[in-house]
């Protein structure tokens, strides 16, 4: 998919992980394919490592189609993680910041350099 840096990745966890105490976030692929297509979803995490890879192949077309930012993830477990769920998840969506919307802005401009 894409190559994002490390310390990209590590950021926009931490922030996804602070958004499930402070904001709100969608999990799973449809969830989040909902939240995209409704204009609701400020950042979406797409994990690299599903298989079949087609549960989540859509994603990345239909944010570029919407204009949504999105950061790949190497580890379905550590989105799953950073989502606050005990099972790996596919991918996540943060659909409100909560209080950390200036986090929220600087990660999306440097995801926007990837997309």
């Amino acid at each position: 998919m894409s190559d994002f840096p490390e310390d990209l990745i590590q950021d926009a966890l931490e922030l996804l992980q602070k958004t499930t105490e402070s904001g709100k976030i969608r999990r799973g692929t449809n969830e989040v394919t909902k939240a995209i297509e409704r204009g609701k979803a400020l950042l979406v995490y797409i994990s690299e490592d599903v298989t079949p890879k087609e549960i989540v192949r859509h994603l990345p077309i239909l944010a570029k189609e919407k204009n949504t930012p999105y950061i790949v993830i190497p580890s379905a477990e550590s989105l799953g993680q950073a989502s606050g769920l005990d099972v790996p998840t596919a991918s996540s969506a943060i659909v409100d910041v909560g209080s950390l919307s200036s986090t929220l802005s600087s990660i999306v401009d440097k995801v926007k350099e990837f997309n």
